[in-house]
């Protein structure tokens, strides 16, 4: 089992550390890349140091300032990290890779749908270019020059929409407003709201390590495309709760700054064209079973746990 060894940057976060769950109940021996040391993670400090551990099988990054932590200010120290957390790691990440005489199959970067410029009739998929106009779509575009790595190490970058799971994301940020009756749609709630369950995207990193055919973009969306009304009415539901407070998009703006604010307020419709044609099976490919499935106030047992 040594040989299968996976590095996870960031595997102390939120989709870190679930993938981390998921691998280990697969029978993978995980490492995480953290800023503490503890049992199973290595300083970031000590893979510039000493670089790649041996007999990696696959290097996954997940590092990144959560930007909706609203205890934060959006000042340019705070866009710094943000910006930071992502571009610094995964070249500290793709650098250990590329000078390793022992290599990984793959390396395995998670960004985000922020890639794709805010439009209300264009659709996005994997092929479709990125302009870099505003704050995310910047960002994600160095974030993925980032991840150069030389063959015959497999690239896979994987963009991913709102992630939809109890402990973290969007769903820890809105659950006790919604669960007090307090929820509603955002603005006009006609923007898209592309969506995944954390489940599914852990999977879907898992998948891209297992599958040698898997390279390059995939969308790690949901294939149901939803507005934000849409995502709304199903989690209320889920909750047996009425959610008819909008949130109007001004306010969002004052309170997070409308740039920061924009990742709610806009949206882009995004499909997981190649991801489908890879023939990966979607866990949660409908909203109202994914809002079930987070809809409940205590926590349950985790699955994999």
């Amino acid at each position: 089992m040594a040989s299968r060894k996976v590095l996870i940057g960031g595997g102390t976060g939120f989709i870190g550390g679930h993938l981390g769950d998921l691998l280990t109940s697969k029978g993978y021996n995980v490492l995480n890349v953290a800023r503490m040391p503890a049992t199973n993670n290595i300083s970031w400090t000590k893979l510039e140091r000493e670089g790649l551990p041996k007999r990696s099988l696959a290097v996954v990054n997940c590092a990144g300032q959560q930007f909706m932590d609203f205890t934060k200010s959006w000042t340019p120290g705070f866009k710094q990290n943000v910006q930071n957390s992502r571009v610094y790691t995964t070249k500290a990440l793709a650098k250990a890779i590329n000078t390793s005489n022992d290599k990984p199959k793959v390396f395995v970067v998670v960004t985000g749908v922020g890639a794709y410029e805010p439009s209300e009739n264009a659709t996005y998929d994997e092929l479709s270019p990125t302009t870099g106009r505003d704050f995310f779509s910047r960002l994600t575009v160095e974030w993925e020059k980032a991840a150069h790595v030389d063959p015959p190490v497999r690239l896979v970058i994987i963009r991913s929409g709102a992630v939809i799971g109890r402990w973290g994301g969007m769903i820890k940020n809105m659950f006790l407003p919604f669960y007090l009756g307090l929820g509603g749609r955002i603005g006009s709630g006609k923007q898209y709201l592309p969506w995944i369950h954390i489940d599914d995207l852990t999977r879907l990193i898992q998948f891209s390590i297992e599958n040698d055919a898997v390279t390059g973009v995939l969308n790690g969306v949901a294939p149901q495309v939803i507005t934000n009304d849409d995502f709304t009415r199903s989690f209320a539901r889920a909750l047996k709760r009425p959610a008819f407070l909008p949130v109007p998009e001004t306010m969002l703006n004052m309170l997070l700054h409308s740039e920061r604010a924009m990742i709610m307020t806009k949206g882009q419709h995004v499909v997981p064209k190649r991801v489908l044609e890879y023939g990966f099976k979607y866990k949660y490919a409908d909203i109202d079973d994914a809002c079930k499935e987070v809809a409940h106030l205590l926590p349950k047992k985790h699955p994999l746990k």
